[in-house]
C-alpha cells in the first residue's frame, strides 16, 4: 500500500528523467502500430532498452496527453493491486489523457485486469516487462483478443554499428562477438554492469520471484548453460552433472530462465510434438557480452559465439526455430514459417578442407529431407557458393547476410 503522494512525486519524477535522455533508435520503433483498442506489451531481458523504447514512443507524442509510469523503483515497491484506484484517480485528473505507459507492471499481481479495464474506458495502454509470463495464458484469458505483442532484444549487429558508428564489416564483427549488444554496457564498458545485471536477472527475477530455495544449483544451472552454447542438453543429465534431487526441477529451473530471457531451447525438428519434447535441445544464451561476463574461459571459442549470434539475429526475426538432425547429418539451424521449413543454416566459422565435407552434408541431408534447393553457410569473413547436383549452397558472412 502507498500514498497517493508518492505515486504522483514518482509520476513527475519519472517523466522528467525521462525528458533528459538521449537514444539511439531501435530499429522496432518502426514496427510500432499502436492500435485503438489494443494493448501494446513489450517482453525482453533487463537492460536490453524497453524503457528506451518506450521514451521513443513519447517522443511522437506533440501534446502532454500521457502518462508514464515505472512500477519497478523502490517507491513502488509496496504497491498492490488495491492501490491502481489512486492511479485511477490521478489519470481522471488529467482529462486529456490518451496513452498510459506502464513499465514492469509485471511485479503487481493482476495487472491484466487493470490494463483490461482501461483499453474499456478508451485509453491506449503501452505496457512492458522483463519477463515472458507477459505473454503467459494469463493474456489469453483477461486481455482476449486485445493486445499485441513485441519482443525487444539487446542490440542486433546492425544496431550495434549505428549506435557505435562502425562498418559493418568483419572487424565490427569480432567486437560484436565479443562485447555483445546491452547498451548501457556499450556506452560506459563497465564489467561491473553485466555483473550487475546477472545478479539482478537471478536473484529479483527468477530466485525471488519463483521461491527457489537452492539458488547454489540456480547459478551452477546458469554458469553451465553459459559454457555450453549450441550444445544439446536433456534435464536428465543435468541433473546428474548438477546434483539436483529430480528431473522436473531442473526442467523448472530451465523454463524460469528462459522466462527471463537468458536463454532460449531449441528443438530437434519433427513433424511430431512428441518426439521434439523428448529429444535434447539446443541452448543459446542471449549475449555474448554478458556470456563473456560469466564465463571468461568460453571467450576463445569465437566459432560458438558465431553460432550464438547468428540464432539471435534469427531470432529477431522467426519464432519457429529448430535444429536437424537425421541419418547422423546436423544442420544447425531449421527456420520454419506457420510450420514449413524456409530458410536452412549451417555456421561454419571458415569453411576449409577438413571441415567442408561435414558442413556441406549436414546441410545437403537437410536440403533432401524438407526438399529445398538451396541452403545456406554462414561464415565469419568467407564468401563463396557449392553448386551440388541441383542443390546450391550459399557461403555467406555473418555481416553481409544480416546487414
Amino acid at each position: 500500500m502507498i500514498l497517493k503522494s508518492d505515486l504522483l512525486e514518482c509520476i513527475a519524477s519519472q517523466s522528467e528523467r525521462l525528458q533528459g535522455l538521449e537514444s539511439y533508435p531501435r530499429k522496432m520503433l518502426a514496427q510500432i502500430r499502436q492500435l485503438p483498442d489494443f494493448a501494446l506489451i513489450v517482453s525482453g531481458i533487463r537492460r536490453s532498452g524497453k524503457s528506451t523504447l518506450l521514451m521513443q514512443l513519447i517522443a511522437k507524442h506533440t501534446k502532454n496527453d500521457y502518462l508514464f509510469l515505472n512500477f519497478d523503483t523502490p517507491q513502488l515497491f509496496d504497491f498492490e493491486f488495491n492501490d491502481f484506484a489512486l492511479l485511477d484517480e490521478i489519470i481522471q485528473e488529467k482529462s486529456d489523457l490518451i496513452t498510459l505507459y506502464f513499465d514492469e507492471i509485471q511485479v503487481v499481481e493482476g495487472w491484466e485486469v487493470y490494463v483490461r479495464g482501461k483499453l474499456d474506458q478508451g485509453y491506449q495502454v503501452v505496457v512492458t516487462g522483463s519477463n515472458a509470463s507477459l505473454l503467459s495464458r494469463e493474456l489469453g484469458t483477461k486481455l482476449t483478443g486485445r493486445y499485441i505483442s513485441k519482443e525487444l532484444f539487446p542490440f542486433s549487429f546492425v544496431e550495434f554499428c549505428e549506435y557505435l558508428d562502425f562498418a559493418l564489416n568483419s572487424q565490427a564483427l569480432d567486437e560484436y562477438l565479443m562485447v555483445g549488444g546491452f547498451p548501457q554496457y556499450l556506452k560506459l564498458r563497465d564489467e561491473e554492469i553485466l555483473n550487475t545485471l546477472l545478479n539482478d536477472i537471478l536473484y529479483r527475477d527468477i530466485i525471488v520471484r519463483f521461491g527457489i530455495r537452492d539458488d547454489r544449483s540456480m547459478k551452477r544451472l546458469t554458469l553451465f548453460l553459459a559454457g555450453n552454447i549450441g550444445n544439446l542438453i536433456s534435464a536428465n543429465k543435468l541433473k546428474q552433472s548438477l546434483e539436483v534431487k529430480s528431473t522436473s526441477t531442473v526442467q523448472e529451473y530451465l523454463n524460469y530462465l528462459e522466462q527471463a530471457y537468458f536463454i532460449q531451447l531449441v528443438p530437434k525438428f519433427s513433424y511430431s510434438y512428441k518426439n521434439q519434447l523428448v529429444n535434447p535441445r539446443k541452448v543459446y544464451f542471449i549475449d555474448n557480452g554478458l556470456q563473456q561476463a560469466i564465463s571468461p574461459s568460453f571467450s576463445q571459442d569465437k566459432r560458438r559465439k558465431l553460432e550464438n549470434a547468428v540464432f539471435w539475429e534469427l531470432r529477431r526475426q522467426y519464432k519457429e526455430i529448430y535444429y536437424y538432425n537425421e541419418n547422423n547429418k546436423e544442420c544447425d539451424f531449421v527456420v520454419c514459417k506457420n510450420s514449413q521449413p524456409i530458410l536452412l543454416i549451417q555456421v561454419c566459422w571458415q569453411l576449409n578442407a577438413e571441415n567442408r565435407e561435414r558442413e556441406q552434408n549436414g546441410l545437403l541431408d537437410a536440403m533432401g529431407y524438407f526438399k529445398l534447393d538451396q541452403g545456406v553457410i554462414i561464415s565469419f569473413d568467407q564468401q563463396d557458393k557449392l553448386i551440388v547436383g541441383d542443390k546450391m549452397i550459399e557461403v555467406v558472412p555473418f555481416w553481409q547476410f544480416f546487414k
